[in-house]
């Protein structure tokens, strides 16, 4: 029953947020504008987080470890719970639900719900910021862009975007909470 109302109400958003999608998708269009968020999108799937992740405790020692560990945490959370909601929404991605939205990039999977990247950029951020704050002026702005590549690539709508931040923010806070 649970199931059948939640594939539903996805039906819904999809019906909402699909002309949204489709405008948010056409910026794609213009080569510049899909080689900047491809790269983006590319550099969220997990580069520039690892990169993070090595460099924090050799640029601000025993902080930085922690850092980089809390990194770690939030990582492994976040990852088996997008996997979880994932499969259990089986969410199609906009540009196989909507023929007019173009896929600019290839999808790491067929779902969409909710954004990974989203999730893990916005958690990974919270983590570094609360303890390294002059980091912010770098990763906000970053972990922003990837956010909006997810939508102007095709592969997710509006509310995968805003699930995937919340739940990456629910993630940092409990992580940072628990590890006090």
């Amino acid at each position: 029953m649970l199931d059948s109302r939640l594939k539903l109400t996805l039906l819904r958003m999809d019906q909402i947020e699909g002309p949204w999608c489709l405008k948010i998708n056409r910026a794609g269009q213009y080569v510049p504008v899909r080689k900047v968020f491809s790269t983006v999108s590319r550099l969220g799937n997990g580069i520039f987080w690892y990169a993070w992740m090595l460099a924090l405790p050799l640029l601000f020692g025993k902080i930085g470890g922690t850092t980089s560990l809390q990194m770690l945490a939030v990582g492994v959370v976040g990852h088996f719970f997008y996997k979880f909601v994932k499969s259990s929404t089986s969410r199609p991605r906009p540009y196989a639900s909507l023929d007019e939205v173009s896929d600019w990039t290839p999808a790491l999977d067929a779902f969409s719900f909710p954004s990974g990247h989203t999730l893990h950029a916005v958690s990974f951020t919270i983590v570094m910021v609360a303890a390294i704050p002059v980091l912010a002026w770098i990763l906000i702005p970053f972990t922003m862009m990837v956010a909006i590549s997810r939508v102007i690539l095709g592969l997710h709508y509006p509310s995968d975007v805003v699930i995937g931040a919340l739940a990456g923010t629910l993630i940092a806070v409990g992580c940072l909470a628990l590890w006090q």
